[in-house]
């Protein structure tokens, strides 16, 4: 089986992009790569800062939407490398590195270099010990700063009643690019009859339900039969499934389609 990877792409300068680090070589560096490597390549995310917008080149106050998508989405995306021309389309500045790789080795993902070939997250570098111990003295602050910047973006998008990461609801995709999350016509039928069964017999437990579902031939995601606790995630998202989109305290009309 291939190891699942993403990709990250970044420019900061129109000067980068002079000296051949424009997203499009680096796109096609990964993408040569991951073919080579016979990595499956699910995604690269991209952040370009030459069009206007001033970029603080320590990184210390600049808004990376692309790599906050990225970094959220591992959450719920599966993959155990991000593939990067080299490290300083990462970070450039101790303390944002610092930042980035709690949270990859949160999610146990390690980093791919092209042009560092050795590299690694997890490989100790004396360097980073003074930074570490710094960063440990400013742990709170710290991560309630990431928290807020990873966040932003998410909640602009919650407002619009858009997708705002997380974990998918049962009954959609997210589709990379796509402000709405996608209906799967085969988990949505399911869906819609789980919203039956409990119309039909509203007497009847969660278990029975999980039972119903299971004669009648419906699995889950992983294609396993359905249990009640299954059934009860699918019945706390009603509102969900008919239209409305809450995320922490927001709560909009959703601009995903409604399944029932």
């Amino acid at each position: 089986m291939r190891d699942r990877v993403i990709g990250y792409v970044r420019v900061s300068t129109q000067g980068q992009v002079k000296e051949g680090y424009s997203l499009g070589y680096q796109v096609e560096e990964i993408q040569r790569f991951c073919a080579r490597h016979n990595l499956e390549l699910l995604d690269i995310y991209k952040d370009e800062g030459i069009s206007g917008a001033k970029v603080d080149e320590d990184e210390l106050t600049i808004e990376r939407e692309g790599l906050q998508e990225m970094l959220s989405d591992l959450k719920w995306r599966d993959v155990k490398y991000i593939v990067v021309l080299n490290t300083s389309r990462l970070w450039r500045a101790d303390m944002v590195k610092v930042l980035i790789q709690r949270e990859l080795k949160r999610y146990q993902v390690d980093v791919k270099a092209i042009e560092q070939p050795s590299y690694s997250i997890y490989a100790h570098d004396p360097n980073d010990f003074l930074v570490n111990g710094m960063m440990e003295l400013l742990d709170q602050y710290q991560r309630l700063e990431i928290a807020l910047k990873l966040s932003r973006g998410r909640r602009k998008k919650a407002q619009q009643g858009g997708y705002a990461g997380g974990r998918v609801a049962f009954g959609y995709i997210a589709i990379k690019g796509q402000k709405a999350l996608s209906v799967d016509p085969v988990q949505a039928e399911t869906v819609r009859r789980v919203f039956d069964l409990k119309a039909q017999h509203p007497t009847w437990s969660l278990a029975q339900i999980a039972a119903e579902l299971n004669r009648e031939g419906f699995t889950t995601v992983q294609g396993k039969p359905f249990s009640k606790v299954q059934v009860k995630r699918i019945l706390d998202r009603e509102d969900f499934y008919r239209g409305m989109y809450r995320y922490g305290q927001i709560e909009a009309k959703g601009v995903h389609q409604p399944i029932i």
